[in-house]
């Protein structure tokens, strides 16, 4: 258990039954009336934000989390599989928990973030950034440097992300995969 001004960003807490992930705290001392703490959580599960206040000194029941670095092995349907680098014991998580997975490619190193009481899989991330090769995009014409026009090109993995008028087949790019944007070109 946790007092409510112990809360901090990054903090993971379980509130009627489900784990969320502080993600803005503020303490407010107002000029009349107790101190309180505004808070937006962020559930793990489906990644809903949600704003809330807790009264200073109000327990909470705090939620130990450990973060550690899988590797991605392959596809088996809706799971994936990831091998512990350390253990090199292999587990299946459900693709819509990781963020990012239509840019995993085999041999990606994943961040698995588990329930340290339980041992049970919340969520993993990809990095942020991740290269990528082009497989398919129509050819781009020279000159097509000047303005900012995308077009559509299919990626290694089978994503399609919109990249720039220049970019051509077999060219490695940058993507963010957080949202499937554009980054730059690798050379």
């Amino acid at each position: 258990m946790i007092n409510a001004q112990d809360i901090k960003n990054g903090t993971c807490i379980r509130l009627d039954g489900r784990l969320y992930f502080c993600i803005e705290f503020l303490h407010v001392k107002p000029g009349k009336g107790n101190t309180f703490m505004r808070t937006k959580l962020k559930d793990v599960v489906d990644g809903r934000v949600l704003e809330r206040r807790f009264n200073i000194g109000e327990k909470l029941e705090d939620v130990r989390v450990e973060r550690r670095p899988y590797q991605f092995l392959y596809m088996d349907g809706d799971d994936a599989i990831f091998m512990n680098n350390e253990t090199y014991e292999q587990i299946p998580i459900l693709k819509e928990v990781i963020t990012g997975a239509d840019f995993m490619k085999e041999g990606d190193v994943v961040e698995v973030v588990s329930d340290a009481s339980t041992e049970t899989v919340l969520y993993a991330e990809m990095p942020v950034k991740t290269v990528l090769e082009i497989t398919y995009t129509e050819p781009g014409i020279k000159g097509d440097t000047a303005t900012n026009t995308l077009k559509p090109a299919t990626v290694e993995t089978g994503a399609t992300v919109r990249v720039p008028l220049f970019i051509d087949n077999g060219e490695k790019i940058e993507v963010d995969t957080r949202d499937g944007s554009y980054v730059g070109r690798v050379r």
